[in-house]
């Protein structure tokens, strides 16, 4: 009884052993499967929605000294917080679901006596549970180098933009030459990246450029995409100076700033001839088809009022300050190249009277050019020349005799500028004799037309000689009412730099239309994303990552089931190999080759021929012969194995193709070797593994050759 139950304990367990081998790897398989499953899951509550919030939520930008109110670039810091989310999550659930899988089998298999009999399934089942920790290990370990990989590539890619975005600006700025400075009194600055508003909260953004922020676009904490270079489009936002924090112009940074200072004693006529200089670049531009701004509305409303004392003939005097720049937004047909914005600084003529005023404009050494007007009643030869009666009708009309030498003016203004790291060197010097009409009507006023001669014979020779050793481009204009504005016109585009020649060639035609404050550009107007929502970059980077690792995963399980199952489950790989370590057939040799014929004489049956024909050559695979059995009267083909028998011979698979009396075997395989007597061994099989074996043949005949 006891040896009954044993050997029944023994058989069940067997059993169980055997189910155990084949339930092992399909329970590693599925708990991998269910490891990743959990991984994907968790990659996919991240990832893909569109939320700021969530398992791995992103924070509204930092914001401080130092630090812009914009989002860093995902690679730059996000990438890491979700990668550590995805694992600080995925590590729980497979913990919680393997513990609770564990226990479950082992309660339904291993409580009571049951546990006598399926501890090996038991086995099976948690065994396989366990080792999937390796291939979930190994997987995890290749999605996380994929992780790592394609955040180095898209961190690479990133670089790479935004080295080429800087260079391609740095291109543009300096293909340009473009100039960016301050127009405020007290400041007077010059800088290379102004700070930005966002165009739809405000918030100043310091550092718009292509950064750890982002390459193309910076997103500000409202959600707004701004463009970090000026090919892209950051001209379009408002600008502020990065030191005094006051209001730029627009399209700074787009186009050159050409500050244009004008430099004369106390009621030199400064004030007049910018009103002149404006009238005519606003009558020049708008003959050729192109526009000019007032970049602040004050500018607007302070040149309205100096064109009305203008109309009266009484213009108030310019204040003591600093001056703020007089900003003109100029954009003509055509290139950018073409456009400029002008700084007109017109400060009062009291401060050319003392170095230490004339050292705080501190915005003579950032332009190029340089306007210096002259009242040439303040020269003292012109003074010590005047009729009693030229006197007396300048005093009638307001002329106002200066005892500030322009002399001495142009000697403060040269050493200031020689003090200053360019030297003081301008390229471009206009030298603008004003009140010429009534200069003409006095005795000194003969051989104006030759200024500079003139200019020298009356005292101002040194002035004269040393513009002309300084190098610079000199002209000279004598400006008086009526206004020539083609004239003043072609010289103020010569100091800036802008195409005005020609544009206005009848003095009597000022612009059609009338000169305002307003913006050449198209600001900027995106939308910023929904509230609660990512940033566009982000979204696009979290889902191309939850592709990839969807992708990466997918394939890790595909190949790691091939592997498991081309290791676990019984195929005909042994039988592959065994077929490829037995002697391989040659072709059909020469001595083998021809007509072949002999008697079959089997064992409880009647004798019968068997007829051979073997090509000579014939290979692998290829139709060796035929073969006949007149007796029989069947007939078919030969074809030669890729495989010898135990012995080397040739194995030869016979195909009966004609047998009318249904007498022969419709495939067999023959195995032939020469004898020493010179006749043909011929042995006869039903199945191929036989003859690969060594096994007994169906029938065996001695062949002779055929003549």
């Amino acid at each position: 009884m006891w040896l009954l139950v044993l050997i029944v304990w023994v058989a069940v367990v067997w059993a169980g052993v055997v189910f155990a081998t084949m339930i092992f790897p399909i329970a590693l398989l599925g708990s991998t499967l269910v490891a990743v499953g959990l991984y994907l899951l968790q990659a996919r509550a991240i990832l893909v929605p569109d939320s700021s919030a969530g398992l791995s939520p992103v924070p509204p930008p930092k914001t401080g000294k130092g630090r812009d109110p914009a989002y860093p670039h995902y690679l730059s810091s996000q990438v890491w917080k979700d990668g550590r989310a995805i694992l600080r999550t995925t590590a729980p659930s497979i913990r919680i679901k393997t513990d609770k899988t564990l226990r479950s089998v082992t309660n339904a298999l291993m409580s009571g006596r049951r546990a006598w009999f399926l501890f090996p399934v038991w086995f099976g089942i948690c065994g396989g549970i366990v080792s999937a920790v390796v291939p979930v290990f190994m997987i995890g370990v290749l999605i996380m180098l994929m992780y790592a990989v394609t955040v180095a590539l898209g961190m690479l890619v990133w670089l790479v933009c935004v080295g080429m975005l800087r260079a391609v600006e740095a291109v543009f700025m300096l293909a340009h030459r473009i100039l960016q400075t301050c127009p405020y009194p007290g400041c007077y600055a010059r800088f290379t990246l102004p700070v930005y508003a966002c165009s739809t909260c405000g918030r100043k953004h310091a550092n718009l450029r292509p950064d750890l922020n982002g390459a193309a676009r910076h997103v500000c904490q409202c959600g707004t995409r701004l463009p970090t270079t000026i090919p892209l489009g950051r001209y379009r936002l408002q600008a502020y100076c990065p030191h005094c924090d006051r209001l730029l112009p627009t399209r700074v940074g787009r186009v050159r700033i050409e500050p244009l200072p004008f430099v004369g004693g106390p009621d030199a006529g400064k004030t007049t001839f910018m009103a002149l200089g404006v009238d005519a670049i606003h009558g020049a531009v708008d003959a050729a088809g192109g526009q000019v701004l007032f970049a602040d509305k004050s500018d607007e409303q302070a040149f309205r009022k100096l064109r009305g004392e203008l109309s009266s003939g009484r213009i108030s005097k310019t204040l003591p300050d600093l001056p703020k720049a007089v900003m003109l937004d100029v954009a003509l047909p055509g290139r950018t190249g073409d456009s400029r914005i002008l700084y007109l600084f017109d400060p009062s003529g009291e401060h050319y009277t003392g170095a230490s005023k004339v050292e705080e404009m501190r915005y003579l050494a950032h332009g190029e050019a340089l306007i210096l007007v002259i009242d040439p009643f303040a020269l003292p030869d012109v003074q010590d020349h005047l009729l009693e009666s030229e006197r007396q009708a300048l005093t009638a009309k307001g002329v106002v005799l200066s005892r500030e030498d322009p002399a001495d003016t142009f000697t403060r203004l040269r050493n200031e500028l020689a003090s200053r790291a360019d030297g003081g060197k301008q390229r471009r010097v206009a030298v603008v004799l004003t009140k010429a009409d009534l200069l003409r009507q006095t005795t000194s006023g003969r051989g104006i037309d030759d200024l500079a001669a003139w200019l020298t014979l009356m005292g101002l020779g040194n002035l004269v000689r040393e513009l002309n050793h300084q190098g610079a481009e000199v002209r000279y204009l004598a400006s008086g009412l009526p206004p020539q504005r083609p004239q003043i016109a072609e010289l103020m585009g010569w100091l800036s730099g802008l195409r005005l020649t020609g544009h206005l060639a009848d003095g009597s035609s000022p612009a059609a239309v009338e000169l305002t404050a307003g913006d050449v550009r198209r600001p900027w107007d995106t939308k910023p994303r929904p509230v609660g929502h990512l940033p566009l970059s982000y979204l696009i980077f979290r889902r191309a990552l939850a592709g990839a690792t969807m992708m990466t995963s997918a394939l890790m399980l595909i190949m790691f089931s091939l592997l498991l199952l081309s290791t676990w489950m019984p195929n005909d790989e042994s039988a592959t190999l065994a077929a490829s370590a037995a002697p391989q057939a040659a072709p059909i040799p020469l001595e083998l080759a021809g007509r072949w014929q002999g008697i079959v004489r089997p064992t409880g049956s009647d004798d019968y021929r068997v007829r051979l024909a073997l090509t000579e050559g014939a290979a692998a695979g290829e139709r060796a012969g035929t073969v006949d059995y007149p007796e029989l009267r069947c007939s078919g083909t030969l074809t030669l194995e890729p495989v010898a028998d135990s012995s080397g011979a040739p194995v030869i698979r016979q195909e009966i193709t004609e047998d009318p009396g249904d007498r022969c075997v419709a495939t067999g395989w023959i195995a032939l070797a020469r004898m020493s007597d010179g006749k043909l061994e011929y042995r006869w099989f039903s199945l191929l593994d036989d003859v690969s074996e060594g096994g007994t043949p169906g029938v065996i005949a001695k062949l002779d050759r055929r003549t």
